[in-house]
């Protein structure tokens, strides 16, 4: 019975994200090692492959929301960046700062950054859903939602915090480049990845082949950012 790759690869993927908290709170890599040898394997069948324009999901506002990508690097590179790097000064206050100033510090991105996303994507509404059925206050798409661990993604609780666990994931996954990582959010890794580009700074210099929606995106959350930086 051969199964299809892209299955394969979705039920992988959110495999690694349900692990990747579990894995941090033990202190060990022996489950991402297993799960990286089961990655090495599909790609050895040519199970696991690279998303490409088909797979984005697309709503009437350019928002766009697709399944992990294939990571760069090794099993450390899959946990979340430490609560550290979240390194930034007073901010805006919102009706969710609780639920942000808990998730930033848990998963080490700056809370000025979750703010920004979280007004690019929903305004603060909660309640919303997009015309892609992209829901709740960092907008996630069912599936991406239910890998995370989501019951209910209208649930601030929940929402923040599985949205900025895949924001985290990015940005470790781009070694900090934080437009780097808002492009992977917004288009897909693969995408990025496919630039061949390291930096932001490479990036911005060839921002124009990614779809016009994402470059708004970066340019809405940079924007964004500064509204909410005191």
């Amino acid at each position: 019975m051969q199964i299809d790759p892209r299955v394969s690869k979705s039920m992988l993927d959110m495999q690694l994200l349900n692990n990747m908290s579990a894995t941090t709170q033990m202190g060990t890599t022996d489950a991402f090692s297993g799960l990286l040898e089961q990655v090495g394997q599909l790609e050895t069948d040519g199970a696991v492959t690279r998303e490409n324009s088909s797979d984005v999901t697309r709503d009437e506002n350019g928002l766009l929301w697709l399944q992990l990508g294939p990571s760069r690097g090794t099993a450390s590179s899959l946990y979340p960046a430490p609560s550290s790097t979240a390194t930034d000064g007073p901010t805006t206050p919102t009706a969710y700062d609780d639920l942000i100033n808990e998730a930033s510090q848990k998963y080490g991105v700056p809370v000025a950054l979750i703010k920004a996303v979280i007004d690019t994507e929903s305004s603060f509404n909660p309640s919303v859903t997009s015309s892609a059925g992209a829901k709740g206050l960092m907008q996630l798409m069912d599936a991406t939602a239910q890998g995370l661990g989501v019951s209910d993604p209208y649930d601030p609780v929940q929402n923040i915090d599985a949205g900025v666990r895949y924001l985290s994931y990015q940005i470790k996954r781009f070694n900090g480049q934080e437009n780097m990582a808002l492009a992977a959010y917004n288009a897909g890794p693969g995408r990025v990845q496919r630039l061949g580009v390291n930096s932001d700074e490479q990036l911005m210099a060839v921002l124009d082949k990614l779809p016009v929606e994402t470059q708004r995106y970066i340019t809405k959350i940079q924007n964004a950012r500064e509204k909410y930086t005191i």
